[in-house]
């Protein structure tokens, strides 16, 4: 069972709970503890198996971070408190995750403190260059890989570096996010025109593995176009649209910046031939102010996932 069938399973017991109501307050309450009971046997033999591979000796490192590192086994641990690390662990791990795709928006993100009631206090920093909308796609893949790794936080505090004129208040420069609302930004509907706001989904692209270096491929996630190029081990993510004649950018190239460093990539589009820096967000070199839409895009154990946009609603 994977990730997505492990949610569906979860929607499908609320589901069957809800619908239990319907036979009143006594058959939702012999339902409600069934399920318990099934929860706590299963903890409990899990519980079981890790002290007896204690009690062998081979619950070592390396079998801990295999634990660790499968999504199905180590949300069973999260749920019955037995995960083997701690959640500022698993926060930084998150955030490590997520290091490759801040880079390239020319940003970073550092953990300030993760505090006894599970709050986690971040600082956003660096910035995106000709990039209006790095603001929210950084903070869709940070609180995205967070609400992944360490389901119990219970608020992300997020700093970015003050801007602003001297007549701002400190409140400007930071905003507490409700745990419950982590979700809800993943997958909000979709603004009337269809631009990225914020809402959307995580897709995964199984496919975006076999992309080759220097390589540049036209992928589809959760049903929307994306364009996955490859620069050495890194992998970035664009909506498939030139910013400059709106065309697909199936069957573009990446070629290196004429007198650019080692890893510098230019991505040109096959049919007006504009030229966009990969490494920042996607900026056009050709014309000012146009940009691509860069996408956040995490590389885990079991493949590639990219957040996209929900679809436009008529």
């Amino acid at each position: 069972m994977t990730a997505p069938d492990l949610r569906a399973a979860g929607e499908r017991i609320d589901t069957l709970l809800e619908a239990s109501s319907a036979g009143g307050a006594v058959a939702r309450e012999r339902a409600e503890e069934l399920v318990r009971i099934v929860a706590d046997l299963y903890g409990a033999g899990l519980e079981r198996m890790m002290d007896l591979l204690h009690e062998r000796g081979q619950l070592d490192d390396a079998l801990l971070a295999a634990l660790a590192k499968d999504d199905l086994v180590a949300s069973l641990l999260l749920v019955h408190g037995l995960h083997p690390y701690d959640v500022r662990t698993r926060v930084e791990q998150a955030l490590d995750g997520v290091r490759p795709y801040l880079g390239s928006h020319g940003g970073d993100v550092e953990l300030l403190e993760v505090n006894e009631e599970s709050a986690v206090r971040l600082r956003l920093l660096g910035s995106c260059d000709g990039c209006p909308s790095s603001s929210v796609t950084l903070e869709l893949a940070v609180e995205g890989a967070i609400m992944a790794a360490a389901p119990e936080v219970t608020a992300i505090q997020v700093e970015t570096p003050s801007t602003s004129t001297s007549t701002s208040t400190s409140s400007d420069a930071q905003t507490v996010i409700p745990v419950s609302a982590l979700r809800s930004r993943l997958d909000p509907p979709a603004p009337a025109d269809g631009g990225n706001s914020g809402g959307g989904s995580w897709g995964r692209l199984p496919e975006a593995s076999d992309v080759p270096d220097g390589g540049v491929r036209r992928l589809s996630a959760s049903g929307v176009p994306v364009v996955i190029c490859r620069i050495g081990s890194e992998l970035f993510a664009f909506r498939d649209r030139c910013a400059r004649c709106e065309a697909s950018l199936d069957g573009a190239t990446l070629a290196r910046r004429l007198g650019g460093a080692v890893g510098d990539a230019l991505l040109s589009c096959p049919d007006c031939h504009a030229h966009y820096d990969v490494r920042r967000a996607g900026i056009c070199l050709d014309e000012g102010g146009l940009h691509l839409d860069p996408l956040p895009l995490l590389v885990v154990d079991d493949g590639v996932s990219v957040a996209v946009p929900a679809p436009a609603t008529t």
